[in-house]
């Protein structure tokens, strides 16, 4: 039983003595099986967050790829020290842009705006964007560039983490970002 007993001090006065008085003392019981009571309700009673992962699917190697117009794709390229190279349309013909993850949503919310212009907002032809990680880049920035994804709301991007084109690789090492 879990009492609390509080010690009396009382002292006795020139030549008399005092009567004690019985010192109060409370029974904690109730108390302690009350708090055990809402920990254990508060314990079943709480859902506890849920892992969210994100499905990736990667294609399958026999089906054949069908092309992706250079008007509508945004090729992506994660290099050293959070870089990104991005261009939009075909390699070699477009000089890439390099920025870092901070501005990154600004310029996928402005090529999106930018292609939805060009094709009237149709429902088939929304912005492809191809990532594509790089020896260089870390894990992290490719979770990143996932959440801007997701985050941006793109219905269509593909990772290509095999084939560097010659002229990417080749202004990658310009840049020093590989």
């Amino acid at each position: 039983m879990a009492t609390l007993n509080v010690p009396q001090n009382g002292q006795a006065m020139k030549g008399r003595s005092r009567t004690r008085k019985a010192a109060p003392s409370v029974d904690l019981t109730a108390m302690v099986d009350l708090a055990f009571l809402l920990i254990t309700f508060f314990m079943l009673t709480t859902s506890l967050s849920k892992y969210q992962a994100m499905e990736i699917a990667k294609p399958v190697a026999d089906i054949p790829r069908e092309p992706v117009p250079a008007s509508r794709t945004l090729t992506v390229i994660l290099g050293r020290d959070d870089h990104i190279a991005w261009y939009q349309g075909e390699p070699g013909k477009v000089n890439p842009e390099v920025t870092d993850y901070r501005s990154f949503s600004k310029v996928l919310m402005q090529n999106k705006r930018a292609i939805a212009k060009v094709h009237g907002d149709a429902q088939d032809k929304f912005m492809v964007v191809v990532i594509k990680p790089t020896a260089a880049s870390n894990y992290k920035n490719f979770v990143d560039m996932l959440d801007e994804m997701r985050i941006g709301d793109v219905k269509s991007y593909m990772i290509d983490d095999e084939v560097l084109l010659p002229a990417e690789a080749s202004y990658m090492n310009g840049q020093k970002l590989l």
